[in-house]
């Protein structure tokens, strides 16, 4: 099974896939190896040709090339529950048809200002179709991994569209359901009510979720494994009592009756809660570990969680491109290394608490792999919040739903699990201004092995000996581990936050973030990308964030930059229009300064007329090496500027105004004769950048072009001469250029 489990899981690595008919190869060969004394090895080609044929098959799902950014009309049905946020309705399509093409098998769609769409209707939209692309930064999250292991072959934006069959079945009663949980007096929990019985996140703001984060309760507030074994807990504990008090019947068997209920409870739960792959994957466990329980206890705590592990990626081998996968497995594994083998039994209350520092400790190795916050607050928060939820919460909310026919008394229950809930959050916002979420800076592998071992050591029983050791190999965890460049050179990032710009200028002492990309409604790019890639590049502190301008494409992110980061200044073309709280100054033309042998100038138009035409240019040279940074700038400010006498010659150009047709004029191109020019855009943006006509431009220089679309994030070495790199270019087999 170790074998079997290692040749799955070596998919998650790959850079690129095999072919099909090599990968159904190598299953075959290691059917053959298997009554030879290599059956180790057979059973690793098994998994691992399997698991590649399997991914291969989803590649081949997705959107054809052709068909990306074309509008057609579909007609498809409705699966899951769909989320409402911001005015914007997401849910996923499946098994859609069209006349004109074959599309996907599922699909993921948001209607902007759209009507109410519930789960299991049918419906005939006009969708603009998209091919599965997400942003690549440091450290952020993978879009398209993660739609890969959903197995969604396409994303899209709906058109217009008109309901053909109402839902029926099971769907439409979980989201009637939802909409009675939604609609409860659950003193402003009802979202969290919902995502505890449905699984339904999305009544849960975007202030919630950064509280769960910080506090590492995010397992609490979805139904994960911990939530089915609850519920198998609960039933198999109900079973148990009444057999030792004496209540259960003597002819018949408690425990095979405590292990039929406990599972039946468990996979009631999972079919309440949708059935997703999570909580399959749970469901899976719970069995297994009460077939265990029940029969095969001579076989040792370990067996049921490799059968498990097993299972889960043999039925859904993409598993492993999920975060929640390998910190569930880990988190059960690591309460079996917790509490297994120990001499003697605690107290209910050590357990808990070993538990929970058991948890934060050999989770941190887990979660530095992953690129996820590590919360500092996580063991004391959830030696409170678990037990609250599980004890009180969840059973409330449970028996409330189940009772909701029964006139006020369901409601009365559902208003005492929100009564709950809401005492939970405040208490967890106390505890969260104090110990905010951490994010460590990106390490090196050798660095991260010393980290995981020393959480081994840590988590073995007290007098092993060197076990004290593990402390000092956390070590590397206060260290900086990201190289910073030599004077006289500065290391430039230009991240891929879609239709905006982020920036991030570093030299050996100091750090510079030039605009911090959009906002749009709850999602801040500045809070989901830009703010962690700074995290991870070791990037503790800005002496300067300089905002072009005031709009929402390059200001959008500021406060969230503010709010979690040290930023000594904040400068801007447009200082007067942006929130007083980020205290910004204006931009002085002919303002310049060094940073470690770094010079920096700064250009403003005094007579710009609109928000554009004020964005504030920079122009950074590094051993005789220049980058010109230009905001929104347009061809009047670009006249403007060529008419200011400052030399503009630059090696490196960032498109003004991300490529748009009013800017990069012939005059100014012509003065920058860049060798590169950078740009900042989002993916079938609907303003048409890059235009044609400036590429053509750019081109008949020729200057080199980098695209945040095509590469991703961009980094540079200015004071080298050197080429640019994209996160992108570094290959995963479910990236596409």
């Amino acid at each position: 099974m170790v074998a079997l489990i290692a040749g799955l899981l070596v998919l998650r690595f790959l850079p690129a896939l095999p072919p099909v008919w090599l990968a159904c190869l190598l299953a075959l060969a290691g059917l053959l190896c298997l009554p030879s004394r290599a059956y180790p090895c057979g059973f690793f080609l098994i998994g691992f040709g399997w698991a590649c044929a399997s991914a291969q098959w989803a590649l081949d799902d997705r959107l054809a090339p052709e068909l990306d950014g074309r509008t057609l009309w579909l007609e498809g049905q409705v699966v899951g529950l769909p989320e409402v946020s911001d005015g914007v309705v997401r849910f996923q399509l499946q098994h859609a048809a069209s006349r004109r093409a074959v599309l996907p098998t599922r699909m993921r769609l948001a209607w902007y200002d759209g009507p109410p769409v519930r789960g299991g209707e049918t419906w005939r939209l006009a969708v603009r179709l998209k091919r599965p692309h997400g942003l690549v930064n440091p450290h952020s999250f993978d879009y398209e991994a993660w739609l890969l292991g959903q197995r969604i072959g396409a994303t899209g934006t709906v058109k217009s569209g008109r309901r053909v069959e109402a839902a029926a079945g099971p769907p439409a009663w979980r989201d009637a359901l939802r909409q009675r949980l939604l609609g409860s007096d659950a003193l402003g929990r009802a979202g969290a009510l919902a995502a505890l019985v449905l699984g339904d996140g999305s009544g849960l703001s975007a202030a919630d979720w950064r509280l769960l984060q910080d506090t590492g309760t995010i397992h609490l507030m979805v139904i994960s494994g911990q939530h089915i074994a609850l519920m198998a807990g609960l039933l198999y504990g109900l079973v148990a009592g009444l057999a030792r008090w004496g209540c259960w019947p003597r002819g018949w068997p408690w425990l095979p009756a405590a292990c039929s209920l406990a599972f039946a409870g468990a996979l009631g739960y999972g079919m309440l809660a949708g059935f997703e792959v999570p909580v399959r994957r749970a469901c899976v466990m719970v069995g297994l570990v009460l077939l265990w329980r029940w029969r095969f206890r001579q076989l040792g705590v370990w067996l049921p969680l490799l059968v498990a592990l097993a299972l889960v990626l043999l039925v859904e081998p993409l598993a492993s491109l999920q975060a929640g996968f390998w910190l569930s497995f880990a988190a059960v594994g690591l309460l079996i290394l917790i509490f297994g083998g120990r001499l003697g039994a605690w107290s209910w209350w050590h357990s808990l608490g070993r538990a929970q520092w058991g948890m934060a400790i050999g989770l941190l190795p887990v979660l530095l792999a992953l690129g996820l916050p590590v919360s500092s607050s996580a063991p004391l928060a959830n030696l409170i919040a678990v037990p609250w939820v599980g004890i009180l919460v969840v059973p409330l909310a449970l028996l409330g739903t189940l009772l909701l026919p029964v006139p006020w008394l369901g409601s009365a229950l559902l208003w005492l699990a929100g009564g709950a809930l809401e005492l939970l959050f405040r208490l967890l916002t106390l505890i969260a201004s104090g110990l905010p979420a951490w994010l460590p800076s990106t390490l090196s592998v050798w660095s991260w092995l010393l980290v995981a071992l020393g959480a081994l050591l840590l988590l073995l029983p007290a007098g092993v000996p060197m076990r004290s050791l593990g402390w000092f190999l956390l070590l590397p965890l206060l260290c900086s581990p990201q190289p910073r460049p030599p004077a006289g050179q500065a290391e430039v990032w230009v991240l891929d936050v879609g239709q905006g710009l982020a920036v991030l200028l570093r030299t050996r002492e100091h750090a510079l973030l030039y605009d911090a990309g959009p906002r749009f409604g709850e999602f801040d790019m500045g809070e989901r990308v830009v703010l962690p890639s700074l995290r991870a590049l070791d990037v503790r502190r800005l002496d300067l964030m300089l905002l072009s301008h005031a709009d929402n494409d390059h200001a959008g992110g500021a406060q969230a930059i503010v709010q979690g980061l040290s930023v000594r200044q904040v400068w801007s073309g447009e200082a007067g229009a942006l929130p007083a709280s980020l205290g910004a100054e204006p931009c002085e033309s002919g303002r310049n300064w060094q940073w470690d042998g770094v010079r920096f100038t700064l250009w403003r138009w005094a007579r710009a007329g609109d928000s554009n035409q004020a964005s504030c240019v920079l122009l950074v040279e590094a051993a005789g090496e220049r980058l010109l940074l230009t905001g929104d700038i347009d061809s009047n400010a670009e006249r403007a500027l060529l008419a200011s006498g400052m030399n503009l010659r630059a090696d490196w150009l960032l498109a003004p105004h991300h490529g748009s047709r009013s800017s990069s004029s012939s005059a100014f191109v012509r003065a920058v004769a860049p060798s590169a020019v950078l740009i900042s855009r989002g993916r079938h943006n609907a303003f048409g950048h890059p235009h044609p006509i400036v590429l053509a431009r750019y081109g008949a220089l020729p200057a080199k072009l980098h695209d945040t679309v095509e590469q991703g994030a961009l980094r540079l070495r200015l004071g080298t001469f050197g080429e640019a790199r994209g996160l992108r270019d570094e290959r995963r087999f479910w990236r596409q250029k």
